[in-house]
């Protein structure tokens, strides 16, 4: 499974994008599929990787999170290798741990992605902060049953 591709609708319809958000997203250069100009025109394929992000995206932006920010995480979980390694297959649960949330940072006063800490997350909602929880291994696993 790690090695197929979907269009651009497929993907649309697996991830609840609509095919314009794919095209902005591209156009961004937040998820850049693969693009192939073999035959008549111009093909675009999603790696599962691709799926990975444009789930995580969606689910972002049905946090309530902006486009921008929902950007920013893409980019942090692949900087920090958060986001799994292309040879993931996602019809097995993972092992590790794969929660993380979103909170303010008394620094910045932004909302920032980190590593879940209970703890913190109740310390945060009993003084009225915003937390934005992220499971990954539950977004991870509702793509793979979209796929199935």
């Amino acid at each position: 499974m790690e090695d197929s591709f979907f269009t651009s609708k497929k993907a649309a319809e697996i991830t609840g994008s609509t095919l314009r958000q794919l095209q902005y997203w591209r156009e961004k250069e937040v998820v850049v599929p693969t693009i192939s100009a073999s035959g008549t025109g111009r093909s675009v394929y999603y790696s599962l990787q691709d799926l990975l992000k444009l789930a995580v995206i969606q689910y972002c932006l049905k946090a309530g999170l902006n486009f921008e920010l929902a950007a920013t995480t893409i980019k942090q979980l692949e900087n920090d290798n958060w986001l799994l390694p292309t040879t993931y297959r996602i019809d097995v649960k993972p092992e590790v741990n794969m929660r993380y949330m979103f909170s303010l940072s008394e620094k910045t006063g932004k909302l920032e992605l980190g590593k879940y800490d209970l703890k913190k997350a109740q310390s945060s909602v009993k003084t009225g902060k915003p937390v934005i929880p992220v499971c990954l291994d539950d977004i991870y696993q509702q793509l793979a049953e979209k796929i199935d």
